[in-house]
């Protein structure tokens, strides 16, 4: 099924965006071996772009020259916290502080291009006055399937042993500020469908349905990783369960052929009664499956013990 278009914006937290946007070796050791939605082998496919006209690269230093513009056009200090104030019906109304740099998340294609989703970000910035200030093109996040993909699946591959599927999307960190009054750009919804649209036609994908439409949030970066993990984890205890279920099996089987082997009619010292215990050993259960079903049994408990280490790994990890 292929990719819709989709435009995700929200305030951009200047603390931690820059680390996850660049691939910082800080954030990359903070990944870890878990590689649970970033391969770094495929992390040389990124790109990035950085406006020129924006100064400093450091988001903390446009913050605070953005405050300080604030300050000088209105006379006042930006309001960043959320604060409240009482509606004319007497409730209590709460008022978002100033967001002056927000973070959009656009999904793309395979193919898309660090240019394409410039073109996109400066078309932008000619209809509602939004600066696009950085833009990191990502193609080394997804997650793992749980086994083969699906057959209408495209996009899907191998990475070693286990299938990968990408979630192909773009970083846009814009400037929402008006830097000639002071005050912050003013989108409504409408304007929003019409950047999903933009989205649309600029990358060549189907549009997406609106929240308008779907009724359905958007699902943070963590709470999907969260509930792909959590997915594992049924996965890997249904693996878990079928496995100890095999044992049990197992285990019946070999105590039934010792139980007969033991009876009073398999102990007679006669020749022909033990050519009898050869033969109907043989006819049940094959040559050496006595061996055969306890060399299943040992490693059948190996991988449940296996299982249950990966387990209590992303337990740790939910």
């Amino acid at each position: 099924m292929a990719t819709k278009s989709s435009i995700h914006i929200k305030p951009c937290n200047i603390a931690s965006s820059e680390a996850h946007n660049r691939r910082t070796a800080e954030y990359m050791r903070h990944i870890g071996e878990s590689r649970i939605y970033v391969v770094p082998e495929l992390s040389t496919d990124n790109e990035q772009w950085i406006n020129p006209d924006f100064g400093s690269p450091d988001l903390r230093m446009h913050y605070d020259n953005i405050r300080q513009m604030v300050k000088e056009k209105t006379g006042r200090a930006m309001q960043e916290k959320e604060r409240e104030r009482k509606g004319k019906n007497g409730k209590i109304v709460k008022i978002a502080g100033c967001s002056p740099i927000r973070e959009g998340v656009l999904l793309v294609r395979s193919d898309t291009t660090l240019a394409d989703v410039r073109k996109f970000g400066e078309e932008c910035q000619r209809r509602w006055g939004i600066t696009p200030l950085q833009i990191f093109l990502h193609k080394d996040e997804g997650h793992w399937l749980n086994g083969q993909p699906e057959a209408e699946d495209r996009e899907s591959f191998k990475v070693g042993d286990r299938w990968f599927k990408p979630n192909y999307h773009a970083h846009i960190v814009f400037d929402w500020m008006n830097h000639e009054t002071g005050k912050s750009r003013k989108l409504n919804d409408d304007d929003m469908m019409q950047m999903q649209t933009l989205a649309s036609d600029i990358l060549l994908m189907e549009r997406g349905q609106s929240k308008a439409v779907t009724g359905k949030e958007h699902l943070e970066r963590n709470d999907f990783i969260i509930e792909k993990q959590k997915a594992e984890l049924q996965r890997m205890d249904a693996a878990k369960r079928h496995k100890e279920e095999q044992i049990n099996l197992a285990e019946q089987e070999l105590k039934q052929v010792k139980s007969e082997i033991r009876t009073d009619k398999l102990k007679k010292t006669a020749t022909t009664a033990a050519t009898a215990i050869t033969s109907g050993v043989a006819s049940r259960f094959g040559s050496g499956k006595l061996k055969e079903l306890e060399r299943a049994n040992e490693k059948l408990q190996d991988e449940v013990s296996k299982r249950n280490t990966n387990i209590e790994k992303l337990q740790s990890q939910v």
